[in-house]
């Protein structure tokens, strides 16, 4: 007796066919899938569902991406998902490649913004004037019932949901992004404010003797990071060579207000960096000092390889830096002064001392020599007055031979 080929297909399997079709007497070509998205316990039939793409390969991306969420149960119906529950699946199954302070980023994001807008609205109901809607709002003063955020906070914003959402046109839950064509404020570069000359003085003789001199030191000649001082550790420091490997940086844990950790650097890229003379000397002698701290304390002290301590060892806090740091610069009259400023401070002074934008770019750990030209271009273009003002002095000199 002959078996009776079984035609149902399995729940979560598909198919894929090239498919044409005339429009307005035009012909149309576009690749097709169809699967299974379960049985209707109403009918007994299969539920069929279609994703579509341009080609055979994007198309068979997307079966593959919905099948594979049917088989781990985390499957939702794009005709009743809704956008909240988008972003909570998007947020659990697709940040896996994503540093974990970022990943508390996205979250704090559509916990704090999104959702409290959007939850509720189907997703493949969403759209463009909706999305803009919540944005504008968000930009929005809240003398004018607004949540009266940045321009640079509705971008993050805009960010975290454009992600999610291309991940929804990929998987093929929604045709395009909504979010591709809404309109963001335009974000307005603050000028930086770095020390100059006469306010480096003042810092330096403020700075002499306290108790963190060798850590707002080394930050001001070096152009490093509040949390990369922070995480910084002897095996990273060569004091014969005089070069300071940074690829760490100290973060707070998000929702653990006090509680730390090492995390990659901000680009996720380490750089071995050449330090001045007077920064060598500088350390040697903090780590004659942390030596006979060791000794002083003996047994409480807490190796854990540091460059920067407390007096038993601890790594130092970011917050700590900063509040000693305010008191420094206030009672020098820069109460303004932001510990950031350090790290600007640094660039123009290696810009101005003839350093070429590769090596400052290099040396602070920007990803491009483009953004830190966009940075710190005020004072390029100064430089180039400059030289063209020897060069004016230059050619004076010469006619009057």
């Amino acid at each position: 007796m002959s078996r009776r080929k079984n035609t149902r297909a399995a729940q979560g399997s598909g198919t894929i066919r090239k498919k044409t079709v005339i429009r307005n007497a035009k012909e149309y070509t576009y690749w097709e899938a169809r699967y299974t998205e379960g049985i209707d316990p109403g009918t007994g039939k299969q539920i069929q569902r279609s994703i579509t793409g341009k080609t055979q390969k994007e198309v068979a991306q997307k079966l593959k991406a919905v099948t594979t969420s049917i088989d781990s149960g985390t499957y939702v119906a794009p005709s009743k998902m809704t956008v909240g529950q988008w972003l909570d699946i998007w947020s659990a199954e697709y940040l896996g490649g994503v540093k974990p302070k970022t990943v508390e980023s996205y979250k704090c994001q559509i916990k704090n913004h999104i959702k409290p807008a959007l939850n509720v609205i189907k997703l493949d109901a969403l759209t463009t004037p909706m999305i803009q809607s919540l944005y504008n709002n968000l930009y929005r003063s809240k003398e004018d019932g607004g949540v009266g955020l940045s321009a640079k906070s509705v971008g993050i914003v805009h960010g975290v949901l454009h992600k999610a959402l291309q991940q929804a046109v990929f998987v093929g839950y929604i045709r395009f992004n909504p979010a591709d064509a809404c309109e963001l404020p335009r974000v307005e570069r603050k000028e930086i404010t770095p020390l100059d000359s006469d306010a480096i003085a003042a810092f330096i003789k403020a700075v002499h003797g306290h108790k963190f001199e060798a850590v707002y030191l080394t930050m001001l000649f070096t152009g490093m990071r509040r949390g990369e001082i922070c995480g910084l550790k002897w095996d990273c420091v060569d004091l014969e060579r005089g070069t300071i490997l940074i690829n760490k940086q100290l973060q707070n844990i998000p929702g653990k207000p006090g509680e730390f950790r090492l995390a990659s650097t901000k680009n996720s890229k380490g750089r071995s960096i050449t330090v001045a003379k007077t920064v060598v000397e500088l350390l040697k002698e903090y780590k004659r000092q942390q030596e006979e701290m060791k000794k002083t304390v003996g047994p409480l002290w807490k190796e854990e390889g540091y460059v920067f301590t407390n007096e038993i060892g601890n790594h130092l806090s970011p917050n700590t830096l900063y509040h000693n740091y305010k008191r420094l610069v206030t009672s020098i009259g820069l109460p303004d002064a932001r510990l950031h400023d350090l790290r600007h401070s640094y660039a123009v002074a290696a810009l101005r001392a003839g350093d070429d934008i590769k090596t400052v770019q290099g040396n602070l750990g920007h990803h491009t020599a483009s953004f830190t030209l966009d940075v710190y271009g005020h004072v390029t273009d100064e430089m180039k007055k400059d030289s063209a003002d020897r060069m004016e002095r230059f050619i004076k000199g010469v006619s009057e031979l």
